[in-house]
């Protein structure tokens, strides 16, 4: 395997589709063995999902896992609270932007890098209903353009 070998196993396009990304981050995750077999698997969620700072640590929740297949008993509860491995300045600076502007942090993309389950985070903002508009015709005018070049060629 290539060194930094990047495997992308979810995306969380709703996010993209709903909020301004302003920043992102990568963050490591605490995680169970049965968790990682079933990221590993591509059994991951991350449409509802979003990053709470909670006593000096950032916590990702509603994220769902499905139960590992051949987990037993062992298995893990599927949205239960998982905690991101950030560095503490990284936390303060997400803890003080959320907290000053009202912006939220949602996970954009889970993968794996190196063989280790990594979590992208991005500092969002809502979009507005004229945003998502605007959006949609700029994509649709790219389409388009892109189209009547094709022909033209």
């Amino acid at each position: 395997m290539k060194e930094n070998a990047v495997k992308v196993i979810a995306t969380n396009r709703k996010a993209y589709h709903d909020y301004e990304v302003i920043e992102t981050l990568e963050a490591g995750m605490v995680l169970t063995g049965t968790e990682i077999k079933s990221i590993r698997a591509g059994k991951v969620n991350l449409t509802d999902g979003f990053v709470l700072i909670r006593d000096g640590e950032a916590w990702l929740l509603n994220v769902h896992i499905a139960p590992y297949s051949h987990g037993a008993r062992d298995n893990h509860e599927p949205k239960r609270e998982r905690k991101l491995l950030l560095h503490r300045f990284e936390i303060n600076r997400l803890a003080t932007k959320v907290a000053e502007r009202g912006w939220t942090i949602v996970p954009l993309r889970l993968y794996l890098r190196n063989n280790r389950a990594k979590v992208e985070i991005g500092l969002v903002r809502g979009k507005r209903l004229y945003d998502k508009r605007a959006t949609i015709a700029r994509r649709d005018a790219e389409r388009e353009l892109e189209r009547a070049l094709k022909e033209y060629r």
